[in-house]
């Protein structure tokens, strides 16, 4: 039913499209119910003792300013401590290189608020980050899938779709969200080659770059193009890279940040000056407080070994609990693993028998931009301890083999 309010909305709102992940949380808050179906980090890797005491020490020693309205940027020595800790990985920027946004996702929304007119085109992997999908929707864009593999995008695929002219390429190369999957280094190569010979733009979306439990570390494809692009130690390069604290610190204190040419920089600030003049004070120099003095490193460690052994847990599971014609990636690192069930399997009707169950997972479907993937599914194995990996994995196993056998 229609009312007045309807006739009000802009046209953009059309293509707002509800989030499948936001929807399915509800079933973590319900008893007995093992989920597996959002990204969220595993509550007992926060240093909750950590932030406590940051908390009272911002606040005894700069409280004025911690409560305060801030630059648009950032808070400079969070911005130093990014640089600072980019650098180590090969990332030469300085803070004109960085801003501070609040979490990843308003990073995306400005990307797509400064570059996407109408109609523009962007080449994405299929499947991708629904998030993405979801936030350069409203702005009009049309969506150019690219296959992936075992190593990730397949590059060879991309310079017909290059021939497009589309406005930039989006790309997760550690741990894709969903499939959990990384680009190999020498695709990365290869991306980098084919976005300068046609002159287009990479977004880089890196939030688990840092959550490798296996295998040797590869260079952002930041630090691929940056090897030409550095000048004075500021990048003026192709790739524009995100990240955030939400996999390494906490997501509830909504961090993160973009790197990028200073003129990209600047229209991005001036996006953020409309939608919320800056990211919150108060978060900022806490997690900058939490951040210095090597704890963050030695916090990610940390992290890794958890994530490590629940992944482990949920791939030793699988294999037990699965009927053979089910496949599953084995990701290096990162939250997500991804399952491919027979084609006549329809993910979205399993769901509704594993809630029976008491387990959920999120449907592989809305993950692709131009429709397929009814027999995929996104598992995570962060957020639950291996006893109920193990319990609900076995919940799942059942219920996918009485689903084949009716089938």
């Amino acid at each position: 039913m229609q009312t007045l309010w309807d006739y009000r909305f802009a046209q953009r709102t059309q293509r707002m499209t509800g989030s499948a992940i936001r929807e399915l949380l509800k079933f973590t808050e319900e008893p007995n119910v093992i989920s597996f179906a959002g990204g969220l980090p595993a509550p007992e890797v926060f240093p909750i003792e950590e932030f406590k005491k940051a908390c009272v020490r911002v606040l005894d020693e700069c409280g004025p300013q911690a409560l305060q309205y801030g630059t648009t940027d950032g808070y400079i020595p969070l911005r130093e401590m990014i640089a600072r800790h980019s650098c180590r990985y090969g990332i030469e920027v300085t803070i004109e290189n960085i801003l501070i946004t609040s979490g990843s996702q308003q990073a995306l929304d400005l990307l797509g608020k400064i570059f996407i007119n109408p109609g523009d085109c962007i080449l994405v992997e299929s499947p991708t980050y629904l998030g993405a999908l979801q936030a350069w929707n409203t702005y009009g864009a049309e969506f150019i899938p690219v296959p992936f593999d075992e190593d990730g995008m397949i590059t060879n695929e991309l310079e017909d779709r290059l021939r497009t002219g589309p406005k930039f390429i989006y790309v997760l190369p550690n741990f894709q969200n969903p499939t959990g999957v990384t680009l190999s280094f020498e695709r990365r190569l290869h991306l980098i080659e084919l976005a300068e010979r046609y002159g287009v733009p990479i977004i880089e979306d890196d939030p688990y770059g840092q959550l490798r439990f296996e295998g040797e570390n590869l260079p952002a494809l930041n630090v691929l193009d940056s090897q030409t692009r550095t000048q004075n130690g500021c990048y003026s390069g192709n790739v524009i890279y995100l990240s955030t604290f939400s996999k390494t610190l906490a997501p509830g204190i909504r961090l993160a940040w973009v790197i990028a040419p200073p003129e990209v920089i600047h229209k991005l600030v001036l996006a953020k000056q409309g939608a919320d003049l800056h990211t919150a004070t108060f978060n900022q120099m806490v997690a900058y407080e939490v951040g210095r003095g090597g704890f963050l490193d030695r916090h990610v460690k940390f992290i890794r070994q958890v994530y490590r052994e629940r992944r482990d847990v949920m791939l030793d599971t699988l294999q037990e609990h699965m009927p053979e014609e089910v496949r599953w990636t084995h990701p290096m690192g990162g939250l997500f693993l991804w399952a491919t069930l027979p084609p006549k399997v329809n993910t979205s009707d399993l769901l509704k028998e594993a809630v029976k169950k008491r387990v959920a997972f999120v449907p592989g479907q809305p993950f692709f931009p131009c429709g397929g993937g009814q027999n995929t599914m996104r598992l995570n194995f962060s957020n639950a301890t291996p006893e109920k990996i193990n319990e609900g994995i076995a919940r799942l196993g059942s219920v996918v083999k009485d689903f084949l056998m009716q089938k």
